[in-house]
């Protein structure tokens, strides 16, 4: 439905193409009614997580998602799109993104080969305590947009805030996301802190219960409009469910740990990534 609303506007020409685009949209997913991955186009499911655990791990280095035959990141982490942004990294480092800042934020950044052990603030330690010892408190925050390093990144965050909230044995989460390729980026993104939101949940006993979606721009490329239309013409299949075993810390987390049971959807559409 949001697509299609999309689609209604007018175009825009942006930094990267022609766009349709809404401001300040509003979607929310009920956990307790299945585990949001997309049924009508084939979902990598695994490549989603692989991501997020690797964001969990504060890294840096594409080479790690490559070791695991995952490229999302690829065309940000050339040398090219490097210089493109006057980056001297080498190849693959990208520089202070999510996972650093989500472990280190604070921290002076080298390169992705230094070692930050201590360094910064490790956001994700801290909400998780705060749930355990304050669970009412309206600032469980992982925030992902530090202005100091913006000009340091192979890519600004585009998801760049995350709220958590506690109620009666349930958590909630709450995305707030500047910007949002409504094909390609944002099933992901619903899918990736879907999971966070079930790991957060694991260790601190709480029970996944609503995913708050907003997005600021919300865009579909004019490129994929052909790929949009044929992903339109599908009805969803009813959504699939979550094992996750127990998780006492978040640096052990193995991807063994979750899988998605009972996933069928239509098969995947391709489209090019926009950088």
């Amino acid at each position: 439905d949001t697509m299609r609303n999309i689609l209604d506007k007018s175009k825009r020409n942006t930094r990267n193409g022609d766009v349709y685009s809404d401001f300040g949209i509003k979607m929310e997913f009920n956990l307790l009614d299945g585990f949001p991955l997309l049924t009508t186009k084939k979902m990598p499911w695994k490549t989603v997580l692989r991501e997020l655990l690797w964001f969990i791990s504060g890294s840096t280095n594409n080479k790690y998602l490559q070791d695991k035959n995952v490229h999302i990141w690829d065309k940000n982490a050339s040398k090219e799109s490097l210089l493109s942004r006057g980056l001297k990294y080498d190849e693959g480092d990208l520089g202070p993104i999510y996972g650093f800042q989500w472990r280190h934020f604070g921290a002076k950044y080298d390169n992705t080969y230094s070692d930050y052990n201590q360094q910064g603030f490790d956001q994700l330690n801290y909400v998780i305590n705060e749930i355990k010892t304050n669970p009412t408190s309206r600032r469980i925050i992982i925030n992902s947009w530090n202005p100091f390093d913006i000009d340091k990144m192979a890519l600004p965050p585009c998801h760049i805030l995350f709220q958590l909230y506690i109620d009666n044995g349930f958590i909630d989460g709450q995305l707030y996301q500047r910007s949002g390729d409504m094909f390609l980026g944002v099933p992901f993104n619903i899918a990736s802190y879907s999971f966070l939101l079930y790991i957060i949940g694991n260790i601190t006993g709480y029970k996944p219960r609503n995913l708050i979606h907003i997005i600021g721009d919300a865009h579909i490329y004019e490129c994929h409009n052909n790929s949009v239309e044929k992903q339109l013409q599908r009805i969803p299949f009813k959504a699939p469910s979550i094992t996750i075993n127990d998780i006492y810390d978040i640096d052990s987390i193995n991807e063994e740990d979750i899988k998605i049971v009972d996933y069928r959807s239509y098969n995947s559409i391709k489209a090019e990534m926009i950088v």
